[in-house]
């Protein structure tokens, strides 16, 4: 058990410790210090649809928890910044590793 979550963790830091995962990350915090600072210090004459943005950021992950009652939802918001944010992660990984494809460049 050890062993798998030691593994888990270094994958997720893996994919997760570079610009564009951490880019992402930075966009939905923004996005939810926004939401707050909207939420808590804002006065609106009717409800403030702030708070979608959070679910539009993260989604389509976020979406999935939209169903759960309460405040559950947000958990999809997490769930969802740390799945893009790990995809992003291995897509960047993998633009940046793979070889340089020279199309038609010659030394001749």
């Amino acid at each position: 058990m050890a062993a798998s979550s030691r593994s888990l963790s270094q994958a997720l830091r893996h994919h997760l410790v570079n610009p564009a995962a951490l880019g992402y990350l930075a966009i939905v915090a923004a996005v939810g210090v926004w939401v707050g600072v909207d939420a808590l210090f804002v006065e609106h004459a009717d409800a403030s649809l702030a708070g979608v943005w959070l679910f539009v950021v993260t989604a389509p992950t976020s979406f999935l928890f939209l169903a759960l009652p309460g405040a559950l939802p947000f958990i999809g918001v997490a769930v969802g910044a740390v799945a893009q944010a790990s995809v992003l992660g291995a897509a960047y990984r993998w633009f940046r590793n793979r070889p340089a494809q020279r199309a038609g460049i010659s030394n001749a």
